[in-house]
């Protein structure tokens, strides 16, 4: 008999219920319902629409209920964004996307308060003005009003569950993106939380991925007609739930969950903070039993997404595999952008910002889509080899292959010159590792399965992975040396 249970797994443009069956042997997976995760702007604020995403919650698991049913569900949803919560546990206002411009200049006067060197001895993270941190000092700042009527803040997978359970918790993965984390307790800190002025009764009992969060409320089995089971705490930080699906037998491994955003790294039980850590500006988040995903976040997918979104919006009906053709059949290594520039993070018209900012670096303007695609490939690719080499160099390690998971396996030109540029194979595959993460750690919550380790090797007898290897090796040495003189982030 095959074990069922549910996972939800949201982007940050499209959510999916699909069922995880697993047979003693090999997951395989059922998608049920999919959903757009469209953000709205309102007011001059760019807001999720979390009662929609509910909606579609609900909608999942009645079709999960008419597919054979689940013995337990599971969310998992991108980092750092939260909703609060007042003393009636109501919920106070809409989360804010992390794309919104309100925290665009406030890393400069948290800085005034906790010297951002202090801030990331404490923590171990990545600093990126949207972090949880920031939202949260603006809130103390600027909108004391909201935050004074707040009870407690759940980071956004939580309130989901929350609306599922009325339980106010928040699992460890994805709190170790919020910047509040102390990287060496694993706890909250409160000590850099008291300095900011953020009152501490907001802050939320930390679980375990693995563990159960509550059961499935009567009233929504009353509203549903379905059973109550456990909604579990999972790897609720997508990129943990993608490393756990990483089909790598060895301890030591380079990943890339390759999606909107793209999460560079490599899985460790001590968080790595030094001198070279911080410039490099890596981060130490949290991982299924007790890991620490050291990483580099990149802006990944979402520059070709945004790309073709304008060129939709000028009238032009283009495919990604249009697009991917329209760069192969232009020349190499014209020019060059830091996919992680802040301008191109904002929503807007992405094409005329790397035409822009190539014209500000002096280099070659490109001019047809094609010429912006190849740009952005190339440069994803060589920013791959940036953080390839920055990690090498504050662990001490070589490392011989790169995992690509998530949706940029499907990318077979980006999968290519990921090879090409960081000189090593690369093993595309399982796409849908986010989802087969989270469905692991139910089903290890649950007893199915042992631990990690065995569920990576049940992942891997259940996927198909393609192998790349490095072509045209010194073309992309001298590239990435001109790649270099840009002021890379």
């Amino acid at each position: 008999m095959s074990k069922n249970v549910l996972a939800f797994d949201f982007g940050a443009s499209s959510g999916r219920a699909i069922i995880g069956s697993y047979d003693d042997n090999k997951i395989s997976l059922k998608e049920v319902h999919r959903f757009p995760n469209d953000p709205v702007f309102v007011n001059g604020t760019l807001y999720w629409d979390v009662l929609r995403l509910l909606f579609e919650i609900k909608q999942g698991i009645l079709a999960a209920h008419h597919n054979g049913g689940f013995d337990s569900i599971g969310i998992d949803t991108w980092g750092v964004d939260f909703g609060l919560i007042d003393k009636d546990g109501r919920l106070l206002e809409n989360p804010v996307h992390y794309r919104d411009t309100r925290t665009d200049n406030i890393m400069e006067e948290v800085f005034q308060i906790v010297p951002k060197e202090e801030i990331y001895q404490k923590t171990g993270t990545q600093f990126m003005s949207f972090n949880t941190l920031f939202q949260l000092y603006y809130l103390a700042k600027y909108r004391k009003d909201l935050l004074d009527r707040a009870d407690c803040f759940l980071l956004f997978p939580d309130l989901l569950a929350y609306f599922l359970t009325g339980e106010k918790t928040v699992e460890y993965t994805h709190a170790s993106t919020t910047q509040l984390i102390n990287a060496e307790t694993r706890e909250w800190d409160f000590d850099l939380i008291d300095k900011l002025g953020i009152p501490r009764r907001l802050f939320p009992k930390i679980v375990q991925p693995g563990t159960q969060k509550g059961m499935l409320s009567d009233e929504i089995c009353k509203e549903l007609g379905v059973p109550s089971v456990p909604v579990c705490a999972v790897g609720s930080h997508d990129t943990a739930s993608a490393v756990m699906a990483v089909p790598s037998e060895k301890e030591d491994f380079i990943y890339i969950s390759c999606g909107t955003w793209s999460l560079f790294g490599t899985e460790s039980k001590i968080p790595y903070i030094n001198e070279k850590s911080q410039k490099y500006n890596l981060t130490n988040e949290g991982g299924y039993d007790n890991t620490i995903r050291f990483l580099k976040n990149i802006m990944g997918l979402w520059l070709i997404q945004e790309s073709r979104r304008q060129w939709i919006r000028e009238g032009f009906a283009v495919t990604y595999a249009d697009l991917e053709k329209e760069a192969l059949a232009e020349d190499a290594f014209k020019c060059f952008i830091d996919s992680d520039y802040p301008i191109f993070g904002k929503p807007g018209n992405l094409p005329q910002h790397i035409k822009d900012y190539c014209k500000n670096t002096n280099q070659f303007v490109p001019q047809t889509r094609g010429e912006v695609m190849r740009c952005i490939y190339q440069s994803l690719a060589l920013k791959y080899r940036y953080a390839f080499e920055n990690i090498q160099d504050v662990t001490g390690k070589k490392y011989e292959v790169i995992h690509i998971v998530g949706g940029g396996t499907k990318d077979n030109l980006l999968c290519q010159m990921t090879a090409n540029s960081c000189g090593v194979d690369v093993v595309a595959g399982p796409i849908e590792a986010t989802a087969l993460g989270n469905v692991a750690a139910q089903l290890i919550a649950g007893g199915d399965i042992k631990d990690l380790k065995a569920a990576r090797q049940i992942i891997k007898n259940s996927e198909t992975t393609t192998t790349y290897s490095p072509k045209d090796t010194d073309e992309w040495e001298k590239a990435y040396q001109e790649f270099l003189k840009l002021d890379i982030q």
